[in-house]
């Protein structure tokens, strides 16, 4: 049988040195724009029954779960999102806690991606929950908390913005199968004109179905609103764009609407959206780096109705941007490299321990003589070796220092 023991599974990478120290730093920045605007840490179990994510109403395909069993036989899976946790967390533990609920997380989620689609099965995401408030200043919060969290970051972004219940007013009365629908929203999604207009001509004419033809188009500023209103919509679908068009122009007097781009063709495929729906992009990434919205009947599952919005950064592709050209968080080598001789390493380690209290980065030497020492030191790039002795310290520069 073949042995997999010096390899990781598909989908799952090391990490090593300045990838483990840029990823510390993206999530430090992140949670300090949390933690700014009073949202309150929560960690949530890795290991989650599967009940939690039922795919009736996650909208995550139960294909795309990493599912094992408990000692019981019951189905558990790696945990695939961290809303559906959260709000689990909050009908419960935090049921009788005052409204709204500010919560941010840290943590890793698994999906089973295909394979060769380039697309990471182990993610750490970074994210905020507001649970428990609804309307239009909750909506603003999340989205300023949002652009102030990609602007610790990363300098250039967008933010598209659409709305959920667009996209569901104008199908809610077509005569189409939950699969078909499926199909025309994800042509929607991913703009792929000839693959969506192939389906709706197999339909029959309707102002929904000329609606949906020219949903992937609607992708712009503010000129996007009035095209929208010029469109023959379903009595339902007007209200998001009134929404969307308010939201907008209050971005606009705070003036942040630079960062925003509106796109009613945002449908995202997560079923538990029911209000805005926000996802945001890096030119130097292809997929989305932060990805949010309104879901205002997700905690009904869970016997505690109320109103929630969120969203959650991607910390592995942020890390990714941020290591391009930045030396900003490279690895610091040591600056002294303490060797104590024999009989005196006691000595030698206190010293070092000095020099650490004085904020000086120092390592202590491992080694047998002094050769082994010096020889290791101008490997590193460590400029200085203390030699501890009986009493006395000698210096010497390595020649790296000396150059």
């Amino acid at each position: 049988m073949k042995k997999y023991h010096k390899i990781t599974p598909e989908g799952i990478r090391d990490y090593l040195f300045e990838e483990c120290l840029i990823h510390h730093h993206v999530e430090h920045r992140l949670e300090e724009v949390y933690r700014n605007r009073g949202f309150r840490q929560v960690v949530t179990p890795g290991l989650e029954f599967y009940d939690v994510f039922d795919p009736e109403r996650s909208g995550i395909p139960s294909e795309t779960m990493y599912k094992l069993t408990d000692r019981k036989g019951r189905l558990l899976v790696l945990r695939p999102d961290s809303t559906l946790p959260i709000a689990r967390l909050t009908a419960t533990r935090l049921q009788g806690q005052e409204k709204p609920l500010r919560l941010f997380y840290t943590q890793q989620v698994y999906r089973n991606h295909p394979g060769l689609s380039g697309h990471a099965d182990e993610i750490m995401q970074s994210g905020v929950e507001l649970l428990g408030a609804g309307g239009h200043r909750a909506d603003l919060e999340i989205l300023v908390t949002a652009i102030e969290a990609l602007s610790a970051c990363v300098p250039d972004f967008r933010i598209e913005l659409g709305h959920a219940g667009f996209f569901r007013a104008i199908v809610a009365s077509m005569p189409v199968s939950e699969e078909v629908l499926e199909d025309i929203r994800g042509y929607i999604e991913t703009k792929n004109y000839p693959a969506l207009d192939e389906i709706l001509d197999s339909l029959p004419d309707s102002r929904e179905a000329a609606a949906l033809r020219q949903l992937p188009r609607l992708f712009g500023r503010e000129e996007i609103f009035e095209q929208a209103e010029s469109l023959d919509l379903p009595d339902g679908a007007k209200e998001p764009i009134r929404y969307l068009k308010k939201l907008y122009g209050m971005l606009s007097e705070l003036r942040l609407s630079e960062r925003i781009m509106v796109d009613l063709g945002l449908v995202q495929r997560n079923d538990y959206y029911t209000g805005i729906v926000l996802s945001a992009y890096v030119p130097q990434a292809g997929e989305a780096v932060l990805v949010g919205g309104r879901y205002d009947h997700l905690l009904e599952l869970y016997g505690a109705p109320m109103q929630a919005i969120g969203f959650a950064a991607n910390v592995d592709v942020l890390a990714g941007v941020m290591a391009a050209g930045n030396t900003e968080t490279a690895i610091v080598p040591a600056q002294i490299l303490v060797h104590g001789e024999d009989g005196f390493e006691i000595k030698a380690l206190d010293y070092a321990a000095r020099l650490t209290e004085r904020g000086i980065i120092c390592e202590f030497s491992v080694f047998e003589d002094r050769e082994q020492a010096i020889h290791y030191a101008v490997a590193m790039g460590i400029p200085q070796v203390d030699f501890v002795s009986d009493g006395t310290v000698s210096i010497m520069l390595t020649k790296e220092e000396n150059g």
